[in-house]
């Protein structure tokens, strides 16, 4: 079970008191709540943005400086193109990956798109000490598959792991479990769902439940299968929605679950609403209406009683919304502690230090928040744009371009800049930060970021 419980959950991935004087000396102790039944390892990274989903790392010696000469432990060819996230458990890495045939590009009102005569979806294993690959499985093969957006590609969601068991979804084209040390395929499963612009949703693990999100233009739904056969154990239809627009029914999120006050919570944001659910029955606990938010990528955030969410595409921008999550029914007039209009992104998600969110926009800034208040206490420059989301490690925040440029900031409300990096690009996959590396995907490679020289050729 990957769940975050009590008021912080770096405390639970880190199991110790940290001291971030930066954000005023609050100190970070170890929750007080019972640990957590399957916990896991702070060498492991087995979901999206890691063990706790937020993207919080307990990784020290973690490189601040690199180049293709400095610190590159290894660099690996990655077959196909995803744009998920690495996984890692044990000795071993992960990687979702497509390979796509004849592929066209074409533009659709704003958005630039692409389509593939043919697209080839499966699962890359690696070594994690050398990068040398150890298998590949081939899991799905779809001829003239549906065109997603430029920015996407057609292995976006991250896998989930387990030991012994990987969870592979790829929203409409399907969702496959395999042994994860011979690759075998244990099962598959296909929900078809009209994305629009590919699927993006990660899957989660609950107990003996993997729970997939389906929001589409066509339905909208959260369903959780049997992590053992594949067979629905529950589907929850989403809230009743305004819009007449199909495009405008659509979202990405990812679903975050933690404990708040002795109640498991499972919060999905879609379009239009926020919503909390018991991750066991998929009954919903409370919702919020938004409004007219659609497109939702950022997975929230949780602490201290607050959920913070992003509402996605609103009016044109993203707004962040700060929600209590001690409530029942409909809370939209009673739960909201405050509203951000602006400066969070429509695809990287927030980080949250104790009383203090960091908020990375797709472009140009990085906002530091009050997490009690919505009060904007500090902003720097970034430059570039971004889609992946950011990572702290070692009191640093580390904010990965599109371009292959990291800054990396001080975790404090100054936001003083550390260090700028650069390897060649793109970089749309969230990186993984343990065991003193950063495991980082490129359109084209793997690279583990280390504070060591070269020790294998690039492949």
């Amino acid at each position: 079970m990957l769940i975050q419980r009590g008021v912080h959950p770096a405390a639970l991935l880190l199991g110790l008191s940290l001291s971030l004087s930066a954000l005023g000396g609050v100190e970070l102790a170890q929750s007080a709540v019972s640990s957590l039944q399957q916990p896991a390892s702070a060498d492991d990274w087995p979901q999206f943005r890691g063990p706790t989903g937020d993207g919080i790392s307990a990784a020290t010696s973690v490189p601040l400086n690199w180049a293709t000469n400095q610190n590159v432990k290894w660099k690996r060819s990655v077959p196909g193109r995803g744009r998920s996230s690495p996984i890692l458990l044990g000795d071993r890495i992960w990687l979702t990956t497509a390979f796509e045939s004849n592929v066209r590009t074409f533009s659709a009102g704003p958005d630039q798109m692409q389509q593939a005569e043919r697209v080839e979806i499966g699962v890359v294993c690696l070594d994690r000490a050398t990068g040398e690959q150890l298998y590949y499985v081939e899991l799905f093969a779809v001829d003239n598959p549906p065109a997603i957006n430029a920015l996407n590609s057609y292995a976006t969601p991250t896998p989930v792991i387990e030991p012994e068991r990987l969870y592979c979804d790829f929203g409409t084209f399907g969702t496959a479990c395999l042994d994860s040390h011979t690759g075998k395929v244990l099962w598959t499963r296909q929900l078809p769902l009209d994305h629009h612009q590919g699927p993006g949703s990660s899957p989660a693990l609950f107990q003996d439940l993997l729970i997939l999100v389906r929001d589409g233009r066509d339905q909208q739904y959260l369903t959780a299968l049997d992590k053992h056969t594949g067979e629905t154990v529950w589907k929850t239809n989403r809230p009743p929605l305004s819009t007449p627009v199909p495009a405008f029914r659509k979202s990405f999120s990812t679903p975050l679950i933690f404990e708040d006050a002795g109640r498991l919570q499972m919060v999905v944001p879609g379009a239009q609403w926020f919503v909390a659910y018991e991750p066991a029955t998929g009954k919903e606990t409370w919702r919020v209406d938004n409004g007219k938010g659609e497109t939702v990528a950022p997975r929230p955030v949780y602490g201290n009683g607050l959920v913070f969410v992003s509402t996605g595409v609103y009016r044109g921008r993203a707004q962040l919304w700060a929600v209590h999550t001690n409530g029942q029914g409909d809370v939209t007039e009673t739960h909201v502690a405050w509203k951000l209009p602006n400066s969070i992104g429509f695809m990287p998600s927030p980080l949250l230090l104790d009383q203090t969110l960091f908020l990375l926009d797709d472009q140009d800034f990085l906002t530091c928040v009050d997490a009690s208040t919505g009060q904007i206490v500090g902003k720097a420059r970034t430059e570039g744009r971004y889609a992946a989301s950011p990572v702290y490690a070692e009191g640093r925040i580390y904010c990965f371009g599109r371009d292959g440029r990291t800054v990396v900031f001080q975790a404090d409300r100054a936001l003083s800049v550390l260090a700028e990096n650069q390897l060649d690009g793109p970089v749309f996959a969230s990186p993984a930060v343990v065991n003193s590396a950063i495991y980082l995907r490129t359109d084209s490679h793997l690279y583990c970021l280390a504070p060591h020289p070269i020790q294998s050729q690039p492949k």
